[in-house]
């Protein structure tokens, strides 16, 4: 696969002009659609509006929305500028904005007004006081000296923030040739869009990725599942996530073809919307394909416009796939693995695969990227059969962690190799499994969760001695956290007073969901905590309980 060199802005232009009239992002529930002319007219607008309020080459935008229409907006108008446009995940809470806000270098927020229980504009206010005070454009935060502006995406007017109407307005007054003079400063390996994700610190990273990152991963990834200009993709993953805005959006904008959007994630909008805009693609998590498969209403949409889609983010039980590819017509569905650092793509699995090895493994390697498998301890190679780290080596590997030169080198070695910290091992057909994770990362229904993080937020928790944190099995999500406490002496503590504490302050699915009290943990001859024996300790217990686990 010859691998493609332009940037997001060139890409929306040669589509606007070759098939103007093509359908580009359509919203079946509100009868919105964007041809790509319409659309890179809209970009092009809300482009020159962020140059009025200040927004340079490299400055950092953040994005705290859930997929409403200007999403994809934002993401193209910033690309156009040389903006990095920073995803910040839809479930945070303040301290973790305030943690990206600063890491980050955010130079202008763009928020909704909330999702779920979480209210984004009294979040912002809280965190940023001088936003009531300030007048637009002249923002000075003693916090974040960083932060510039704030703008709401939508009509409605806030004190201290710019509206999505008032942005567009204000672009008129930015002639078109400033743009084109910033658009042929960017380069396709310039950093286009930066993804936090936590390590083994704890402590969440910005993964700096470029158009050639992601856009030839979108390429290859339409490619597997046979893309063409016609095909139609139901996008119901969040666009926060390298799910959402490169397998989907980078796979449909590299074919020329359409998103069918569905704002937050409802497997009766999605079965509705399959049928409605005679979508070809879908893609989802495990959940949400069974969420889908098990509606009582679900045998009363037509799905024989579905060919393909994507399966990721945790294992796949086979009888999931075989019901996907059976009963929703999805014969030629993948799985694709890897990770925020590889833009996500390293393996994948193909068309022509059997249903099987679609479920049990994550293929073989995207084009143009090497996958290896080595002993963790050693570094050297792993011949075929025997579990090591996977690693990759290609132009999928992330330009690196922002202001993190010493993770960055942790993460890629001096030869180029990326190394996962996932365990698997290649099968004698040239497949990879994944079998395991050197870094403890927990995986709840897609979500990536990190026990040192959670770890660390407990141990806020007055009567807490020691936390430690692991992924308990779950039928339904697959993972859930799990947090073993032993309390200081004479304290005392309940499972409720732990979640009402983390409530409200982290993220709903990183609050543990079981917790059990212990006097102290199993350990290595050299003193180190064994999470493995605490994960069986967690199903025992549970038993116990009468908690039904796998």
């Amino acid at each position: 696969m010859q691998l493609l060199d332009f940037t997001f802005g060139e890409l929306l232009e040669k589509y606007a002009i070759e098939a103007p009239d093509r359908e580009f992002m359509v919203y079946a529930d509100r009868n919105l659609r964007f041809t790509y002319s319409q659309f890179n007219e809209r970009v092009d607008q809300l482009a020159k509006g962020l140059l009025y309020i200040g927004v340079s080459k490299d400055d950092k935008v953040g994005i705290w929305a859930n997929n409403v229409p200007d999403w994809l907006t934002f993401m193209f108008a910033t690309a156009k500028i040389g903006a990095v446009l920073v995803t910040i995940n839809t479930n945070y809470k303040s301290s973790e904005l305030e943690y990206l806000l600063h890491d980050a270098d955010i130079h202008t927020l763009c928020l909704i007004d909330g999702f779920r229980d979480s209210d984004y504009v009294n979040m912002i206010f809280d965190s940023v006081p001088e936003l009531k005070d300030s007048p637009r454009g002249n923002l000075s935060s003693e916090k974040f000296p960083k932060l510039k502006n704030v703008v709401f995406i939508g009509p409605q007017k806030h004190r201290g923030m710019y509206n999505t109407s008032e942005l567009l307005l204000l672009g008129s007054h930015i002639d078109d040739f400033e743009l084109e003079l910033i658009k042929e400063t960017i380069c396709c390996h310039d950093a286009v869009n930066m993804q936090y994700t936590s390590g083994t610190t704890g402590f969440p990273k910005g993964v700096m990725l470029t158009h050639h990152n992601i856009l030839n991963c979108g390429y290859a990834t339409g490619e597997f599942m046979r893309y063409t200009s016609h095909e139609r993709l139901l996008v119901c993953v969040p666009l926060f996530h390298c799910f959402g805005c490169v397998l989907a959006l980078c796979a449909v904008i590299t074919h020329g073809s359409t998103m069918v959007m569905v704002e937050n994630f409802d497997p009766l909008m999605v079965l509705a919307s399959v049928e409605k805009e005679k979508c070809t693609a879908l893609y989802g998590v495990p959940t949400m394909f069974i969420a889908e498969l098990n509606h009582p209403m679900f045998d009363m949409f037509d799905l024989s416009s579905l060919r393909t889609g994507i399966m990721a983010g945790s294992l796949c039980p086979i009888e999931t796939m075989n019901q996907v590819m059976q009963k929703m017509n999805m014969k030629d569905i993948i799985i694709v693995y890897g990770l925020t650092e590889t833009s996500p793509g390293m393996t994948a699995t193909r068309t022509h695969n059997s249903p099987e090895v679609r479920a049990t493994t994550v293929g073989f390697e995207y084009p143009n990227v090497e996958v290896k498998i080595v002993n963790p301890e050693t570094g050297e190679d792993c011949p075929v059969g025997e579990h090591g780290e996977i690693c990759c080596r290609g132009y999928n590997v992330m330009k690196g962690y922002y202001k993190n030169p010493e993770a960055t080198a942790k993460a890629i070695d001096r030869d180029g190799w990326l190394h996962s910290g996932d365990l698997a091992v290649k099968t004698p057909d040239g497949f990879y499994r994944i079998t395991g994770r050197i870094k403890d990362m927990i995986i709840r229904g897609g979500e990536n969760i990190y026990p040192r993080e959670v770890e660390n937020f407990i141990y806020n928790i007055p009567e807490v001695e020691s936390v430690e944190v692991v992924g308990v099995p779950s039928k339904k999500y697959g993972e859930q956290v799990g947090a073993f406490i032993k309390l200081k002496a004479g304290s005392e503590l309940s499972d409720e007073a732990v979640q009402e504490f983390c409530r409200g302050k982290i993220a709903r699915y990183k609050i543990p969901q079981f917790i059990f009290f212990v006097d102290g943990f199993p350990m290595t001859a050299s003193g180190k905590i064994q999470k493995y024996k605490l994960r069986e300790l967690s199903l025992e217990l549970l038993r116990k309980k009468g908690v039904e686990v796998i």
